[in-house]
């Protein structure tokens, strides 16, 4: 399953891009929030992608953001809703505001997006919510913003600190008072010994 594309765009379209990489061109679908940060053709790109098989065709969708990528596969998950219904979705309001939307219980946002009744915003609603809610908290989802490569690294240190026995909670503490303390920006590796000397003493 592709889970992750870094190439060159050589097609960028509004519905669609195709990253060649490595000679081979990838045609990935996507929404316009991720059409809108894309660089020009020509440029290298990254994207998160979802990977659908289907009998007779394998689509992929990719996305700007983990973030977006994590949206998409919860709209997926409810009755009713496919790829293309949550792309539609995802085009037609921030991945932020759908976020609070959803986990508020906000069905009068939901029903202002494109293609989007009262029915499907409340189905979205029931079935997603605690999802989305759970998510927020996990940190996968954060509230503010869209996630950046930094949020990203942070997960990623995050992540290695659990695995070394630390708590979550514990470890996040940690980690915030190193970012907020350090007045340049750290690498990960810088991040994690960092880190792992403020747990330590």
């Amino acid at each position: 399953m592709i889970a992750l594309i870094s190439g060159k765009i050589v097609y960028k379209g509004i519905s669609h891009v195709i990253v060649d990489v490595q000679g081979v061109g990838y045609r990935v679908f996507i929404p316009l929030t991720t059409f809108y940060e894309l660089p020009e053709s020509g440029q290298t790109v990254t994207l998160h992608v979802h990977t659908n098989v289907k009998q007779d065709a394998i689509n992929l969708f990719g996305f700007y953001t983990d973030q977006e990528r994590n949206l998409f596969q919860l709209m997926i998950s409810v009755s009713g809703i496919g790829p293309k219904i949550a792309m539609n979705i995802l085009s037609g309001i921030d991945a932020r505001d759908l976020m609070n939307a959803i986990s508020g219980g906000n069905v009068g946002k939901l029903v202002n997006i494109p293609g989007v009744g009262k029915k499907m915003a409340e189905r979205l609603v029931l079935e997603l919510k605690d999802k989305v809610i759970k998510k927020m908290m996990a940190g996968k989802m954060p509230e503010a913003g869209v996630q950046s490569r930094a949020d990203d690294m942070m997960e990623d240190v995050l992540s290695a600190l659990v695995n070394l026995g630390y708590k979550n909670n514990i470890a996040r503490d940690a980690l915030d008072k190193v970012i907020r303390s350090s007045e340049e920006k750290l690498e990960m590796d810088q991040l994690l010994k960092k880190t792992l000397k403020m747990l330590a003493g």
